[in-house]
């Protein structure tokens, strides 16, 4: 550590050096405890779901948090601000066609200055809809009371991921997460898989509305079988990369209304839902061999017939229940869980007809997730959401924009990854210096008031008083205890109450999770 970097702010230099010295004790085997659970399989904890879980008792909350699946309203507050949104007040389909429309519009004008400032003023509207998109999935990762399935949300977000500016997929990602994650979060994978296939998002972020036969694209297929689900070097060939390929040529997306010119004797197999569309007229229709199988030719089903057959294939497959239960566990345990855990989760999916809850019941009742409780390590978006959270408990924020800018610093910002395999789930990747420089920076705003979160996005709105009370009594009778000795031993040297809010909020013990 450089003295000459910290020593004009001794709060940060003792933050810092807490990072050093307070670190976590091995795991060993003990019973469970409520808040590390609830701090595992939340965005965090805090009073408010504490105190449902000591009313509800913990089975039934977990219960409960598994078997969820339908709509969770937000308080009043926060719902208010996801209802005023306009992805929330018009169809995803109206939106696109809207900005399909004024982007034509503003490339047909003549004169140069008036077309720039048509299309800067698309580029807004498209970003302004991207902007809404994150503010909804914050909201709802804050204040949702079906915890898990937005932590299975954001998991799955980022499992499938998508690049919001690429082409109009900014009109696109709110729907894309509500409704074909979100709402197949906790269900079953062959239904989730099938869902993203679907959504014009995927398939515009991937080009398969490129794939055409004799026009093969393979980006899709690849990131079918490498990241979505089987994984490299789970037995598949590239020439199963390229018969899936073929497979899902004609699977695209139409913005126009008018339906094409379909042969008359492939009618029968045009589909169009939405914005999705599956053109016969750009299908391959012969035999191809996949995984093993014959999909397509004379005497098979054809169309989309074969995308199902071969989605359920790769959703029945050993190495996609091992691969999916991995990624699951090293989301919730460590980077390297242990194999046996992952094994029997594996053994869950197969049971279960891939069965996403019931992955997550055996990874739960698990020894090795009591074991690994309070010993993980946030990543930027566990570590913001918790700390609002914990900060400001159900007091609902006003402006999201200022914690979807320090996901942005943190270099984890929503819809926002470049390539195609999401964002890394290993702690090594956010333990740097820089990154915990910016945890301080973040801690330091949200320690010391209100960090805009409750100024109004609205021309004009004042910023409403707002400072946290950490040192409350969910601070004495369950944090207090369980915190190191050197980082008690620095929050006993705070100088202010900001100093000590923004001490803990940047601790070792605080980074757990």
């Amino acid at each position: 550590m450089r003295r000459s970097r910290n020593s004009k702010n001794p709060g940060k230099a003792l933050a810092l050096a807490m990072l050093i010295v307070a670190s976590p004790a091995a795991a060993q085997d003990r019973a469970p405890q409520t808040r590390e659970i609830v701090n595992r399989l939340t965005w965090g904890e805090n009073s408010t779901a504490l105190a449902e879980v000591d009313h509800l008792g913990l089975n039934h909350w977990l219960d409960q948090q598994l078997r969820w699946q339908g709509p969770a309203p937000l308080p009043p507050t926060a719902q208010a601000q996801v209802d005023g949104l306009r992805i929330t007040r018009e169809p995803m389909v109206q939106l696109v066609a809207e900005m399909d429309n004024q982007r034509k519009a503003a490339d047909a004008i003549i004169d140069p200055d008036q077309k720039k400032a048509a299309q800067q003023a698309w580029q807004q509207a498209m970003g302004a809809l991207a902007q809404e998109a994150r503010a909804r999935s914050l909201l709802r990762d804050l204040y949702a009371p079906d915890q898990l399935r937005e932590q299975m949300t954001w998991f799955w977000v980022n499992q499938f991921n998508v690049h919001a500016p690429k082409r109009d997929i900014r009109a696109m990602v709110g729907d894309y997460e509500d409704g074909a994650i979100r709402a197949h979060a906790l269900g079953r994978y062959r239904d989730l898989l099938e869902a993203t296939l679907r959504h014009p998002a995927m398939l515009r972020y991937l080009d398969n509305d490129q794939n055409a036969a004799n026009h093969i694209n393979e980006n899709y297929a690849r990131e079918i079988m490498e990241l979505h689900s089987m994984g490299v070097g789970s037995g598949y060939s590239q020439k199963d990369v390229q018969e899936l390929a073929r497979i899902l040529t004609g699977v695209g997306v139409q913005v126009k209304p008018d339906l094409p010119r379909v042969r008359a004797d492939l009618q029968g197999f045009y589909l169009r839902d939405g914005l999705f569309e599956f053109n016969p007229n750009r299908h391959d229709f012969g035999a191809k061999q996949f995984l093993g199988h014959t999909i397509g030719g004379p005497g098979r089903p054809g169309g989309f017939a074969e995308v199902e057959q071969a989605l359920d294939l790769i959703a029945a497959s050993p190495a996609t229940a091992h691969r999916v239960s991995l990624r699951i566990a090293s989301y919730f345990l460590s980077e390297n869980p242990p194999p046996a855990l992952v094994d029997r989760m594996a053994a869950s999916f197969r049971r279960s007809g891939g069965d996403i809850a019931a992955v997550l019941r055996t990874m739960i009742a698990s020894p090795e997730f009591n074991a690994s409780l309070g010993h993980g390590f946030k990543d930027p978006m566990h570590y913001v959401v918790s700390a609002i959270r914990l900060a400001y408990d159900g007091r609902v924020i006003l402006n999201p924009d200022p914690a979807l800018n320090w996901l942005n610093r943190l270099g984890e910002g929503l819809y926002a990854h470049e390539t195609p395999d999401g964002y890394p789930l290993t702690p090594a990747s956010w333990t740097g210096p820089g990154q915990m420089d910016l945890r301080f920076e973040i801690a330091r705003q949200i320690g010391g008031g209100s960090a805009g979160l409750f100024r109004a996005a609205s021309a004009g709105a004042q910023d409403v008083p707002a400072f946290p009370q950490l040192q409350n009594a969910l601070y004495y009778e369950r944090l207090a205890p369980a915190l190191a000795p050197a980082t008690r031993g620095a929050l006993d040297r705070a100088r202010s109450p900001q100093e000590w809010n923004t001490l803990f909020l940047s601790a070792p013990d605080f980074m757990q999770r």
